[in-house]
C-alpha cells in the first residue's frame, strides 16, 4: 500500500516519498508528513532480534513505500557501514543512574549522522526515481551539528552541491573548526553575523521565493534541504528509538511489552517528534520529556499553550539548542489539530507576523504525551559534574540537559518506569563547557588542549575524526549578513 504526503498548510498533497525528499519544503512554506502514520504490522518480539540496518528497512519501508526493497536497503547499507565507529552503531550504555542511547558514533560526533548519512542516499535514488536531470542544491542552515553532518554526507556527491549557513559566533570551536575544514568540490560553508533562528529563516526565505527558483531551473539547478524539515531526515530518526527499546530489554532494564519513557534534548524539535511517530507506530513509548535549555520556548509552550518567540535569545553551553523557532513543532500542531491545515497556517502566520499563538484547551490537552522541562546553564553544568563523580560518565551539553530534564520529572512524578535518555553528541565537540564543569582548573585551557585532557580522565578513546582537526587547513571563509545570503547563493550558482 503506497503512503502519500501532504503539506501542513494544505497547499500540496498526493506526494509520493521520493518527491518530498527532493522537494524538502512544501511550496506553501509548510513541512510535508504522511498522509496516516503507519501502524507496526510486525510484532516487537520478531523486530528485537535485528541488527540496525535490518530494522531500519522493516521502520523505513512503511513510510518510503515507492522505493522498492533493493532501493531503500542499498541506501540503509550504504548508510550504516564502517564509518559508525561501533557495530552497534547506536548502543545503549546504562550507568548506576541512567540509562543513554548514544546517538554519537558517526563520523561527526552527533545525532544527525543518524540521519545525515542515509539522506544523500535516499535523495540520488529519489532524483533518479522521478527521472530529474537537474543539479541538486541542498541548502541547510546549521546551529552546529547538522552542518557538519550534511557536508560529510553530500561532499563529493555527483549531481549535489551543499551549502551550509551557521551562526558564525553560535557554535563551539570544535563545530566550527568541523565546518570550515570540510574537504569536496562541492561543498560551501558560510558564516552568517547572526544566530540560528537568522539563519533558519534566510533559508526558508530563499526556499519560497519562487522567481529566485524559477532563476535556478533555467540554469539547472533544483533546490532540497538536509535540515529536520525534510521528511527524509526524519523518518531515520525513528528507527534508533525501537533500536534503544530492544537494547533497554536486552540490558534487563525492560520487560517486552513495558512501557519506557525518553528524555530527549532538543531545540527544533525533530528529535522527540521521531520518538512521537515512533510511539504513534506501536512502540510502547510512556511519557516523551521535552528537554530544554534557557532558550525554552518549548518548555513554556507545554506549559502554558502559548509559542511565544518574542524573548531574548540566549547564547548557551548547548548550542546546538539555541534555537526559538522549532520548525518541526508544526508537524506535530497538524496532528493534534485533527490534520487540519487551515488551522495550521493561521498559526503560522500569527507566529510570523506578532511572534506568538496560542492552543485552546482541547489541543492543550492533546499534549499529555510530552511533559516540558529546561535546564539552566548551571544545573546543565552540576549535572556533568554529578554524573561523572558518581559514574565516572562524561556528558556533552546537550544531553546534561536531557538527564536535567529526567532528574527533574523523576522528583515531581515518581513515574516508575524507565526512562532512555537521548545521548546527542559527544563530549569531545564540547570539550571546554564539559571539562570546566567538572572542574574549574580547566577553564585556562583551549578547546583542543583538552581533547588529550578529556581521554585521560575519561578513558574514552579519542574519537579518530577529530585527532588531526586543530591542523586541518581551513578551505572556508566566507562571512556574510543575514540580509545577503539569497546573493551569497546566487554567487556560488552563477545566477
Amino acid at each position: 500500500m503506497n503512503l502519500f504526503y501532504k503539506s501542513t498548510r494544505g497547499g500540496q498533497e498526493d506526494i509520493a516519498a521520493s518527491a518530498a525528499i527532493i522537494q524538502g519544503i512544501a511550496t506553501d512554506g509548510g513541512l510535508f508528513v504522511p498522509e496516516t502514520i503507519p501502524i507496526l504490522q510486525e510484532s516487537l518480539e520478531n523486530l528485537q532480534k535485528l541488527s540496525y540496518q535490518e530494522l531500519a528497512y522493516e521502520i523505513m519501508k512503511y513510510f518510503f513505500t515507492d522505493f522498492t526493497e533493493e532501493e531503500l536497503r542499498n541506501c540503509i547499507q550504504g548508510a550504516y557501514d564502517e564509518k559508525f565507529d561501533t557495530f552497534l552503531i547506536a548502543p545503549v550504555v546504562s550507568t548506576s543512574k541512567a540509562s543513554f542511547l548514544e546517538l554519537f558514533h558517526g563520523p561527526t560526533l552527533a545525532f544527525k549522522d543518524m540521519a545525515l548519512s542515509i539522506l544523500p542516499y535516499l535523495l540520488k535514488t529519489a532524483v533518479n526515481k522521478q527521472k530529474i536531470d537537474k543539479e541538486v542544491v541542498i541548502l541547510t542552515a546549521t546551529s552546529g551539528d547538522t552542518g557538519k553532518a550534511a557536508l560529510e554526507g553530500f561532499a563529493n556527491v555527483e549531481g549535489t552541491k551543499i551549502i551550509v549557513f551557521f551562526p558564525e559566533d553560535g557554535v563551539s570551536p570544535v563545530q566550527k573548526q568541523q565546518m570550515v575544514t570540510q574537504k569536496g568540490n562541492n561543498t560551501y560553508v558560510i558564516g552568517i553575523k547572526g544566530n540560528f533562528d537568522d539563519a533558519q529563516n534566510g533559508v526558508k526565505a530563499i526556499f519560497t521565493d519562487i522567481v529566485f527558483q524559477d532563476q535556478l531551473l533555467e540554469k539547472g539547478y533544483l533546490f532540497s534541504s538536509a535540515n529536520s524539515i525534510n521528511i527524509g531526515r526524519l523518518v531515520p530518526q525513528i528507527v534508533y528509538y525501537f533500536y534503544g527499546y530492544f537494547q533497554m530489554i536486552q540490558q534487563g532494564n525492560l520487560i517486552l511489552g513495558e512501557q519506557m519513557n525518553v528524555a530527549v534534548p532538543t531545540g527544533n524539535f525533530g528529535n522527540i517528534l521521531a520518538a512521537y511517530y515512533a510511539k504513534k507506530m506501536g512502540l510502547p513509548i510512556g511519557k516523551l520529556l521535552c528537554a530544554s535549555n534557557d532558550n525554552k520556548v518549548l518548555y513554556d509552550f507545554f506549559e502554558t499553550g502559548i509559542y511565544d518567540q518574542k524573548r531574548d535569545f540566549m547564547v548557551t553551553i548547548s548550542p546546538s539548542m539555541d534555537i526559538l523557532i522549532s520548525s518541526n513543532l508544526e508537524r506535530l500542531l497538524y496532528h493534534i489539530s485533527g490534520d487540519d491545515p487551515t488551522q495550521v497556517k493561521m498559526w503560522m502566520e500569527q507566529l510570523k507576523t506578532e511572534g506568538s499563538y496560542q492552543l485552546n484547551e482541547e489541543m492543550q490537552e492533546k499534549l499529555n504525551n510530552f511533559y516540558g522541562g529546561y535546564a539552566t546553564e548551571n544545573a546543565t553544568r552540576e549535572s556533568m559534574k554529578d554524573l561523572f563523580a558518581k559514574t565516572s560518565y562524561l556528558m556533552d551539553p546537550h544531553t546534561a540537559v536531557g538527564y536535567e530534564v529526567y532528574s527533574q520529572y523523576q522528583s515531581v512524578s515518581k513515574d516508575p518506569r524507565p526512562t532512555l535518555i537521548i545521548s546527542t553528541a559527544s563530549p569531545y565537540k564540547f570539550t571546554k563547557s564539559v571539562m570546566e564543569s567538572i572542574d574549574n582548573k580547566y577553564s585556562q585551557w583551549d578547546d583542543f588542549e583538552l581533547i588529550t585532557e578529556m581521554q585521560n580522565i575519561s578513558k574514552v578513546q579519542v574519537p579518530k575524526t577529530i585527532q588531526t582537526l586543530e591542523k586541518d587547513e581551513i578551505l572556508h571563509k566566507t562571512v556574510c549578513e543575514v540580509n545577503e545570503m539569497k546573493e551569497a547563493v546566487a554567487q556560488i550558482l552563477g545566477v
